[in-house]
């Protein structure tokens, strides 16, 4: 018995019923013993977080292939966790903390964890309830947290294991140093930015009277860093630079310190650049720290000139004069200025002013692009110190080879190129963090600083041997660390359980391309090591979602989008369509709120269609195999079923997203609510007991089932709620079966509907370019019919007069005067428009119109062909500029087309 829907589509009502009840009857589990396993994990995202849009696209990719692949009868599971996100978890419990006048120093280690914990149970689940209101189908029951207990124990498993291997090593390195949270941070934590700055000139005096060819006593450098001039140790130069052959291997006496240094020769530094030399400061530049280490320097005897806290400390020589220890660096910068211009050392920069006066100042100002830790707003310090590193080249060699060898396929191919140049000049990994939350290092220290790194207290003091005093590391793992581990920890690694038995490796890892080296190569990496499997044979790399005018979303630019808002307001189906739709193998996806509002107005569309339905008695099928079809229409139907069953199986095997999207959007729309339904019209309004009546009803409600399923993956809401309120079911929508037709179509039924879809379309499309009112019933003549013509005019004259409003329709010569043409196939139609329209008042009318279109098109286009506004011009500009080029350009096509037709 059907349920009858009401006249206005609620998806406010609809979404949170139907979670709840997937959810609470465990319709997410995957339970089916004896069926092909199919397994994706989602991306953890933070403990602290909220759904963002890129969460949106992200989540709605792995729900609609988790959503197929169950219906198509596979023990999907799609694994469901967050990360305990180290220093975003500290830094929101320490922000409470200080609104209560605390400081994490004022409690013990283990009582700060114990508030984090406290802090995770109370307020930690705000995205996984966010992503219910996605719509996600995860499996709940077993949600993973990276802190969990049997998570920690394969962490600390992994760490061991990868040290007894050789693999994990402590280092003097330099890191990204964050002086506000003084910690280590990853790559993917600096954030660039545009700041003002300036470069300043040295002059580097030669040591011993030691002269230049050109008979100058010293070389000049150039710097945006002045401070770290206190710990240069070297200026570089090239070494086919013949300005400078002759000093290489020579000394400097640096001005402030008098510390001797050394000319070496590098191709760091580039004789195109400036003076061709470079200062050489290799505590603090990664570059520097390379050149350092080829001129023979250890990693042991670089200077290093800052504290935690950013302050200038002393350094190994004591070469430092007292008057800058303890300074900020950015005082210290100050104070190298001002002595290197008392000194004489200071080049200046040297402007004309607005009277042509030469002007000079300390510095040439500059924007400098400036790394800051995104969470703690302050400027990074490449600071040279001891941490945990992880041998990433070495574990980087098997996940390179399945890629060549195709044993993992990346999607779209065009990430390989970069895959590969990432992976062959990998660096170390730095593990380590200086945080109280998260996985703390299995190490500890004997009295002599030996390391001896076990699961547990009792492993390591047997290694150390009894009454060895040991202490443990204090630092923690780099939350990457334990995230490389989830396609199997979460499954019950290291432990050999059914899960891992059964969904290890898993089948598919959807991410967006920008954490394709910190997580996805990671799992790569560990996989292979650990267990000898690569964790899934195939990897797709989605893009961003931008805003709408193609600029990447932030806060600072006040572009973001809320994904809940949009829900709110258009419903979690529309959002998840607009995803899929707009989501083409891995390009950036622009913004666009008209577009998602357009995908709730198809879901109403939907919505209406079925009240059609269930107003003219069709409801629910109870078949998966196609019912028996005689008449024309019906045929037609069931055989566009099976394209589009074909056509969505290909996209989704190819990952192509928005075809698949596409393919059952235009299905539903145009097929089968703007053709199907009002083909069968007449046949509904006759004798609802005819055999036409009874197969067309059969034939429509097997239909809108197959809409349903094959919709449900792409907005599972509003398909949820038809399915049921079509009749009466056993089971829901979520774990129906993937259709099936099985249906032999007749080809020339299919022919004649197609052919009849074709006549219409032409008719209205002519009748709208000329101004000719939908209704007026026209008379059509077609001098050299087909067969096909002839025998569907003979059959379906009432339904050519219908839908094209063509009557009569003659198979004769058309009479002399005005006329349009319109084809159908290979047949083609004159229509006399005599007392229809005013001809030439209508032919005067599109000769202007296309003339204008024809100048705009033409302005636009020598305005693109300028290389002056195409690169200078706002991105946003001339986007517009080419839309509206494309639109004129059409424009005069459509009118031409037009002009033709009135012969």
């Amino acid at each position: 018995m059907s349920t009858e829907l009401p006249k206005t589509f609620d998806f406010a009502n609809i979404e949170a019923r139907w979670y709840s009840h997937w959810e609470e009857t465990g319709l997410f589990r995957p339970e089916r013993s004896d069926a092909q396993p199919y397994t994706i994990v989602n991306p953890p995202p933070n403990v602290t977080g909220n759904l963002h849009i890129g969460h949106a696209l992200d989540n709605t990719l792995q729900d609609i292939v988790i959503r197929y692949e169950r219906m198509r009868g596979k023990d999907a599971l799609w694994v469901v966790g967050t990360d305990h996100a180290g220093i975003a978890t500290q830094m929101v419990v320490e922000r409470q903390m200080g609104e209560r006048g605390e400081k994490r120093t004022d409690f013990s280690r283990e009582q700060f964890v114990e508030k984090v914990w406290d802090w995770k149970e109370e307020s930690g689940g705000n995205i996984t309830r966010q992503l219910r209101r996605l719509g996600c189908s995860m499996d709940w029951s077993r949600e993973q947290f990276t802190m969990d207990d049997h998570f920690t124990r394969a962490v600390l498993k992994t760490f061991v294991q990868l040290h007894r291997d050789g693999l994990i090593y402590r280092d003097k390195r330099l890191v990204n140093w964050d002086p506000a949270l003084k910690t280590a941070i990853s790559d993917l934590e600096v954030e660039t930015r545009e700041t003002k700055g300036g470069f300043w000139r040295f002059r580097y005096p030669l040591a011993d009277g030691v002269t230049l060819d050109s008979g100058e006593g010293h070389i000049e450098v150039a710097t945006t860093r002045p401070e770290t001039m206190l710990a240069d140790m070297a200026v570089a130069v090239h070494p086919t630079d013949e300005r400078y052959a002759s000093v290489i291997g020579k000394d400097i006496l640096l001005p402030i310190t008098c510390r001797r240094v050394k000319v070496v020769a590098d191709e760091h530094a580039d004789p195109e650049l400036g003076s061709g030399a470079v200062k050489i400061t290799p505590g603090h530049d990664f570059n520097d720290f390379d050149v350092g280490k080829r001129a023979g320097i250890a990693a042991g005897d670089m200077l290093n000139m800052f504290d935690a806290d950013a302050a200038v400390v002393q350094v190994a020589d004591g070469l430092i004069p007292a008057e800058f220890v303890g300074l900020d660096r950015f005082a210290a910068r100050d104070l190298v200025v001002e002595r290197m211009k008392q000194d004489g050392f200071l080049v200046p920069h040297v402007t004309k002013d607005k009277d042509g006066e030469e002007v000079e100042a300390d510095f040439e100002p500059r924007t400098i692009q400036t790394p800051y830790g995104d969470r703690g707003g302050v400027v990074i310090e490449p600071w040279l110190t001891d941490q945990w590193y992880v041998n990433a080249a070495e574990l980087a060699k098997a996940p390179m080879q399945a890629v060549r060898d195709g044993d993992i396929e990346i999607v779209p191919a065009t990430w390989e190129k970069t895959f590969f140049n990432w992976m062959e000049n990998i660096q170390p990994w730095c593990v380590s963090r200086q945080l109280w939350w998260g996985h703390r290092i299995p190490a500890w220290y004997g009295p002599g600083g030996e390391v001896f790194v076990a699961e547990t207290e009792e492993e390591a003091q047997a290694l150390a041997g009894d009454g060895v005093a040991l202490t443990r590391d204090e630092d923690v793992l780099d939350t990457w660390f334990s995230s490389a581990l989830w396609p199997f920890a979460t499954l019950g690694w290291p432990d050999e359980t059914d899960l891992v038995r059964k969904h290890y490796p898993n089948d598919l890892l959807i991410s967006g391309f920008d954490i394709l080296f910190f997580w996805d190569a990671r799992m790569m990496m560990m996989g292979r090591h650990l267990t000898g499997q690569n964790p899934w044979p195939r990897l797709y790399l989605h893009g961003l979602v931008r805003a709408p005018d193609g600029q990447k979303m932030s806060k600072s630019k006040g572009n973001v989008v809320d994904p809940l808002g949009l829900v709110d307001k258009y419903g979690a189906d529309a959002l998840r369509f607009f995803m899929a739709a707009m989501e083409s193998q891995g390009r950036d996806i622009k913004m666009d709120e008209r577009r998602v509002e357009g995908y709730r107005n198809f879901a109403t569309k939907l919505w209406n269609a079925a009240r059609f339905c269930q107003s003219n008695g069709i409801g629910a099928s109870n078949t998966l195999k196609a019912p028996a079809a005689r008449l024309a229409a019906n045929q037609w139907i069931i055989g566009e079923v099976q394209q589009t069953v074909e056509g969505l199986e290909k996209a989704l095997a190819d990952l192509r997203f928005d075809a698949a999207a596409n393919t059952i959007y235009h299905f539903v729309w145009d097929r089968f609510c703007d053709w199907y339904l009002e083909l069968i019209k007449p046949v509904l309004n006759g004798d609802a007991d005819s055999d036409a009546a009874v197969e067309t009803r059969a034939v429509a409600g097997w239909a809108l089932d197959q809409i349903l399923v094959m919709l449900h993956p792409f907005m599972p809401f509003v398909t949820e709620e038809l399915w049921h309120a079509q009749g009466e079911r056993s089971y829901e929508l979520i774990v129906a079966k993937w259709p099936e037709p099985r249906a032999e179509v007749s080809q020339q039924a299919v022919a004649a509907i197609d052919w009849v879809i074709a006549l219409t379309t032409a008719t209205r499309a002519a009748r709208n370019e000329l101004g000719i009112s939908p209704g007026a019933k026209l008379a059509a003549y077609c001098p050299a019919p087909s067969d096909l013509a002839k025998s569907v005019v003979e059959r379906s004259s009432a339904a050519i007069e219908r839908l094209a409003r063509l009557t009569p329709v003659h198979f004769a010569d058309a009479p002399a005067g005005a006329a349009m043409q319109v084809t159908a196939g290979e047949d083609v139609f004159i229509v006399p428009l005599d007392g229809v329209i005013d001809v030439d008042a209508e032919r005067e009318r599109l000769t202007k119109a296309m003339a204008l279109s024809r100048k705009e098109a033409a302005s636009l286009a020598g305005r693109l062909s300028n290389a002056n506004f195409v690169e200078r011009a706002k991105p946003e500009a001339v986007e517009k500029a080419r839309a509206d080029h494309a639109h004129h350009e059409a424009e005069v096509a459509r009118l031409e087309a037009a002009l033709a037709r009135l012969g």
